[in-house]
């Protein structure tokens, strides 16, 4: 099977620590195995902008991308001049992938206000978008007033920013102002039904460009999938108690993280990935998780097959 979907492996999705290098060993393999890029989780480990940037002086083709650093730590323009950097960096291979982290991050870990939430993010890519376009920006917002900034990163720009959305308003807005989403916790018929569908619509009423849908799965070559799945629901339980992440599996009529993941032979694996092609899926993006004994190898060996 050779698709016209781009597929691409995720790191840091599971919080398991990794040091610096076996990062950019992991990125190395990945593309030395043909894959099409590499997304990076934003949590408490790594920042993913800045990793990166030194995985893109250690590769050569595979694109880079975020999924995806939180807006609220990072002033619009100070997010912009680092990624910026970091497309230059890579030779202008980097997505940056943000969104809104969640209540309990912003608020209860970081003490700052969550209040009116797309607000900020129509604010925030007002000022971004701008920016990473290469062009200067004034705006005058409720949360953000900028006047005048540009920045000069040879090389940097203009960069794409794909915008984590799940609930319409958000989806409206990755349509109208950015180059598309970035989803984690999501099922098939949700993707179709709900964020394709709403992507499409605002991106098409905005006359943009068809968007790019990334999305991210939990994922393992398996034909154990019993065990697969408790392990998984062991390993990603935070993702089914989050509520934006809970409101999307209730949607799907997925009990939890397992409920949505790839999982099975081959062949099953195959005819999953087709149907998120099919449905509008631009950048498949797989969270490989190592439920057994020399899982993540496999996973990722299918994964290059599905390139030739």
């Amino acid at each position: 099977m050779g698709t016209e979907m781009r597929i691409g492996t995720m790191l840091g999705a599971d919080g398991t620590g990794m040091t610096l290098d076996d990062v950019i060993a992991t990125a190395k393999a990945a593309e030395d195995a043909g894959l099409d890029s590499i997304w990076m989780a934003n949590i408490f480990s790594y920042d993913a902008i800045s990793t990166l940037a030194l995985v893109g002086r250690e590769t050569s083709r595979i694109a880079l991308g975020t999924a995806v650093t939180p807006t609220y730590p990072r002033h619009p323009t100070a997010i912009a001049q680092q990624a910026l950097t970091t497309a230059a960096a890579s030779g202008g291979r980097f997505t940056l992938g943000i969104g809104l982290s969640h209540q309990l991050v912003i608020e209860n870990m970081l003490g700052m206000s969550y209040d009116k939430p797309a607000r900020h993010m129509r604010e925030y890519l007002s000022v971004l978008m701008p920016l990473v376009r290469g062009e200067s920006v004034s705006f005058q917002g409720e949360q953000y007033r900028v006047n005048g900034v540009a920045l000069d990163i040879p090389g940097g720009a203009p960069m794409p920013v794909v915008v984590a959305a799940l609930g319409p308003v958000m989806l409206r807005l990755a349509g109208e102002m950015a180059d598309g989403t970035n989803t984690w916790m999501v099922g098939p018929n949700t993707m179709e039904s709900h964020i394709v569908a709403r992507l499409h619509k605002a991106a098409a009423d905005a006359g943009r460009p068809t968007p790019r849908v990334v999305g991210g799965f939990p994922m393992a070559l398996t034909t154990n999938i019993d065990a697969a799945k408790e392990k998984i629901n062991e390993q990603l339980v935070i993702y089914g108690q989050l509520p934006s992440y809970r409101a999307m599996l209730d949607r799907e009529g997925a009990a939890g993280p397992a409920d949505i993941a790839l999982l099975g032979d081959e062949n099953a694996l195959r005819g999953q990935i087709q149907r998120l092609e099919s449905i509008g899926v631009t950048d498949f993006n797989a969270a490989i998780v190592d439920v057994e004994d020399g899982a993540r190898e496999r996973t990722l060996e299918f994964l290059a097959s599905l390139k030739t």
